[in-house]
């Protein structure tokens, strides 16, 4: 049983142990929101049924600016492959200090190869190409570190729940919505997120592969709650 913390009991952490989640490197993260309800938008088909693109819903939209100004306001972050589906988000981030010329493994990437956008990526109507799913390891969802280090994941991703929590509200009440606001209580994303230490280029190719496919893979994803 979990040990009780403040007379709740507390998931324990499946972070990295002994890993400094502000070091430089590349992660392979998912986000998905609470009870996985779609409501970041939807899959349709396109040109028939040659290929498939995500249409964001409006909150699907808020979700996507909050997620490009999380990267326009923090310098040692670079965003590369992103796709929002309608239920999760799949993304590759960097933590690169410019002090330091190391990644974690010798042969990641080059940084000439990088995206380095703080702002564009592949977005959900570019084109995809069949791939297989990443191991289960890389799509189990896991429980944030209760310690949060300053330009770390684990920061990154409060600050943009919170961003998203308070965007949504004020759509609620501007749209005058009779749904519940989003607070500590009532989380639009779950409170945990899957992160995955991305070691070297076959890896990252991967990884960047998959999330790229998701759309065309979506009516087998296993967060696809009709399968």
């Amino acid at each position: 049983m979990s040990e009780k913390f403040q007379n709740k009991y507390r998931i324990a952490s499946h972070r990295k142990p002994n890993w400094d989640y502000s070091a430089d490197a590349l992660y392979f993260l998912t986000i998905v929101t609470q009870n996985r309800e779609c409501n970041l938008g939807k899959i349709v088909q396109t040109n028939g049924r040659a290929s498939v693109q995500m249409e964001l819903s409006d909150f699907g939209k808020i979700v996507e600016q909050e997620w490009f100004k999380s990267f326009e306001i923090r310098n040692e972050l670079f965003l590369h492959e992103f796709v929002i589906m309608p239920n999760h988000l799949h993304t590759i981030v960097e933590i690169y200090n410019e002090n330091r010329d190391d990644l974690v493994g010798d042969d990641v990437m080059d940084r000439d190869t990088y995206v380095d956008t703080h702002g564009r990526a592949y977005l959900p109507n570019e084109p995809n190409e069949q791939m297989e799913t990443t191991k289960s390891e890389s799509l189990s969802i896991k429980r944030n570190s209760p310690i949060r280090l300053p330009k770390s994941i684990s920061s990154f991703m409060a600050g943009f729940k919170s961003a998203v929590n308070t965007k949504i509200d004020d759509y609620i009440d501007e749209h005058h919505l009779d749904i519940p606001k989003y607070n500590r209580n009532n989380h639009f994303f779950q409170p945990n997120y899957n992160d995955h230490i991305i070691r070297n280029k076959q890896e990252y190719t991967r990884i960047a592969n998959y999330i790229i496919n998701n759309p065309e893979n979506w009516f087998k994803d296993k967060l696809n709650g009709k399968i």
